[in-house]
């Protein structure tokens, strides 16, 4: 295939970003879209220009660090799949491709395609965690769960992090991200001693990085690599309310 790549570049995180146009022939379908963003880079460097950064590190759809807008849908226009799990094949010779990075305001663009992500880890410091004692492992059947809460949990997850949720949504909004390591723990025994705290303090802490409101839209669940199911939002709604209820309150 012949394609027309239009490519967000940006050297820096102050520097004035554009689309710049790039014609790349020989496209196999079987490439991944980062394979084909390896000839293109391999072809920019051979000519002596600056390559295209963009994030990856597994190519195996699980570690979350591919990600970027094509042609207007986070990780492309394959549902349920990872930036390097998209084929060429969902494309057509002749088709012109606008590639972006994610477009949020707590994530800022650091070059190119690459956003800084880390407002995640935040989120997850302020409360993804359980108390843990010291000493040996315990038994794997020690803690009983029942088949629901074990089947929901692991649902939840499967969250990769990637921030696709937050590149969709029109506000900006991390509600999926967080509500599902919120439901993960909190759907689990060992989770119960900071479920009230952990709904509300990792809440607040995304507030605090300036990402939006949810409005459930839904745009967030359509483009999750995972499928991180939208009642994940309503679980964090719930324990939030039963928190507020008890009278919790953030370190």
């Amino acid at each position: 295939m012949k394609l027309t790549l239009r490519i967000w570049r940006q050297a820096s995180p102050e520097a004035k970003g554009k689309m710049q146009s790039y014609t790349l022939d020989d496209v196999e379908p079987d490439m991944s879209f980062l394979e084909m963003l390896d000839v293109l880079n391999e072809k920019l460097v051979l000519d002596g220009k600056d390559p295209v950064s963009f994030d990856h590190d597994c190519r195996e759809g699980i570690c979350g660090s591919c990600g970027m807008v094509i042609n207007g849908n986070a990780h492309g226009p394959q549902q349920y799949t990872t930036t390097c799990q998209l084929h060429m094949r969902h494309f057509n010779d002749g088709d012109t491709i606008d590639i972006e990075p994610w477009r949020a305001r707590a994530f800022p663009v650091v070059k190119d395609l690459v956003v800084d992500r880390s407002a995640f880890d935040e989120i997850i410091k302020s409360g993804g965690y359980i108390s843990v004692n010291t000493g040996s492992a315990p038994e794997a059947h020690a803690i009983p769960v029942d088949k629901v809460s074990a089947d929901d949990a692991f649902d939840a997850a499967t969250c990769i992090g990637c921030g696709a949720c937050v590149a969709a949504c029109p506000n900006g909004s991390s509600m999926l991200f967080t509500a599902a390591k919120v439901t993960h723990l909190g759907l689990l025994p060992q989770g119960q001693p900071e479920r009230q705290t952990r709904a509300i303090n990792m809440l607040a802490k995304q507030d605090e990085l300036d990402f939006g409101g949810c409005t459930n839209v839904g745009a967030c669940h359509e483009v999750c690599p995972k499928g991180i199911p939208l009642a994940s939002i309503a679980q964090l709604n719930h324990d939030v309310l039963g928190a507020t209820l008890a009278g919790a309150r953030s370190d």
